[in-house]
């Protein structure tokens, strides 16, 4: 293969594939024999074989080929240089018109921190393996950022783990200030606040105490919490929208269509498994259980392979309601994109499995919302048996606090709380029925929203039970 085919060869090129790459000793033949990352059309990195010899091979190609290997290379050369560990670039090269590449060693039995993390994220907030692999990470960055570097594209894949040290890859996201001088102040702030952005936010009342791991690496400045904070919020909220975005287009994450007839999207690692379900949603409610079935809305749970799945199905009762509808985004489509919100956010809900909407002439009909199953009971069955008394087990009433907290911290209204749209799942309370929610960005319009969603959940309860009484005394007000 060429790599002006390898350009049209789209997401999954058969594999293993073979092409002719050449060095100051000549060409040789690189069997690519895995895939990373691929973008389509533009970047495949995978692993493989060159000259007897495992390689991680980046292979550009596309308009944007020669600009992205100039990157490429220029940050590889910058980490060299200054004496930084990274894996070591064996071969390189560039064909006008076709595309580059560049043949790194490859580290055998290195892991990325980014799995690392994902292994121990579900964690107590900074348990001890949690701090060991942040305090690598930080004491990494620390380290590009005392030779006047910084890895413009910061997170947690690009730090790998090999042989008790952390290396640091993609050169293509690696920028100099001054090389080796070590970085100004408020370009470590802006570096930080990209890194610590990614982080859970249940990590954020520890920032002060995993900069320690930072400061002993690269003690050149004092770096102000406060201001570091409003870094880091900056490039939350641009994450947020970045996702936001791209649920609804064709991108690694997300597999999206669009057309007259329909929209529908999927995250990019469940497609194989719900493209079927989309495909066959009648058919799997009309056999599954049914919670709730006509009017607007019909509930069901599913089983698709032995794996148990609701389909929540939006219904057209008529031309009048049609006429509602058709304009605007279905409520499938406002679930799918509220869901993604509160998965960035930290704030639990099933996860969002696949949308579909069914549409004439792009006018908007019928639509499907599949999410994960959640096995739990909802929160009125958890506390039905103390309205008299009240005696709630603890820890539903801290996770409670918790999930009223981050709704305030984030201004973002439910539009429906009531106890039967909240499940206690893994020790915490997750969220369904998403149609109505919506994130405020005037405190002024939230204190309102979460005046009534407060009133709604309060509601559940007679007003003289020793239940309401409590939760009223201990529910935040604004």
């Amino acid at each position: 293969m060429s790599l002006q085919q390898l350009a049209r060869a789209g997401r999954t090129p058969a594999l293993p594939l073979s092409l002719t790459l050449a060095d100051a000793a000549g060409p040789a033949q690189l069997q690519l024999l895995t895939l990373l990352r691929v973008l389509p059309g533009q970047r495949y990195v995978g692993a493989g074989v060159w000259r007897g010899r495992a390689v991680l091979a980046k292979l550009l190609v596309g308009p944007r080929a020669a600009r992205q290997f100039q990157r490429e290379r220029e940050g590889a050369r910058l980490l060299s240089t200054q004496g930084l560990a990274t894996p070591t670039l064996l071969a390189e090269g560039l064909r006008e018109g076709e595309g580059g590449w560049l043949l790194f060693e490859f580290l055998q039995g290195a892991e990325n921190l980014a799995t690392a993390w994902a292994e121990i994220e579900p964690l107590e907030p900074l348990a001890d393996a949690q701090t060991q692999v942040l305090g690598e990470a930080l004491q990494a960055i620390a380290g590009l950022h005392a030779k006047g570097l910084w890895q413009e594209d910061l997170h947690l894949d690009n730090l790998l783990r090999c042989g008790g040290r952390v290396y640091v890859v993609d050169g293509g996201g690696v920028r100099a200030e001054q090389p080796g001088q070590p970085l100004s102040r408020q370009r470590v702030l802006e570096n930080l606040g990209v890194f610590f952005a990614q982080l859970p936010q249940a990590l954020s009342p520890f920032i002060e105490e995993l900069l320690v791991y930072y400061l002993l690496a690269n003690s050149e400045h004092a770096l102000p919490l406060e201001a570091l904070e409003k870094q880091i919020a900056k490039v939350r909220a641009w994450r947020l929208r970045d996702l936001l975005a791209k649920a609804g287009r064709d991108c690694t994450l997300f597999s999206v269509s669009r057309g007259p007839s329909m929209l529908r999207a999927i995250p990019r690692d469940e497609e194989a498994a719900i493209l079927p379900v989309l495909a066959n949603a009648d058919q799997l409610i009309e056999h599954g259980h049914l919670y709730k079935t006509g009017g607007a809305a019909t509930v069901a749970k599913v089983n698709a392979n032995g794996r148990p799945l609701l389909i929540k199905r939006y219904n057209i009762k008529g031309v009048a309601h049609w006429f509602k509808r058709f304009w605007r985004p279905s409520r499938a489509w406002h679930s799918w994109i509220e869901a993604q919100r509160l998965g960035f956010l930290g704030i639990a809900t099933p996860r969002p499995l696949g949308v579909l909407e069914h549409r004439t002439l792009g006018l908007r009909g019928s639509a499907y919302l599949i999410t994960e199953h959640l096995q739990g009971p909802d929160l009125m069955q958890c506390f039905s048996a103390h309205v008299d008394d009240a005696q709630v087990p603890e820890a539903q009433l801290e996770a409670l606090d918790r999930l009223f907290a981050s709704l305030i911290r984030e201004r973002i209204s439910h539009g429906d709380m009531k106890a039967y749209n909240l499940f206690w799942e893994r020790g915490q309370w997750s969220m369904i029925d998403l149609d109505a929610m919506q994130q405020y960005s005037s405190q002024a319009s939230f204190i309102a929203a979460y005046g009534r969603d407060r009133a709604r959940f309060l509601r559940n309860w007679p007003a003289s039970s020793a239940l309401y009484q409590r939760l009223d005394e201990r529910l935040p007000r604004l």
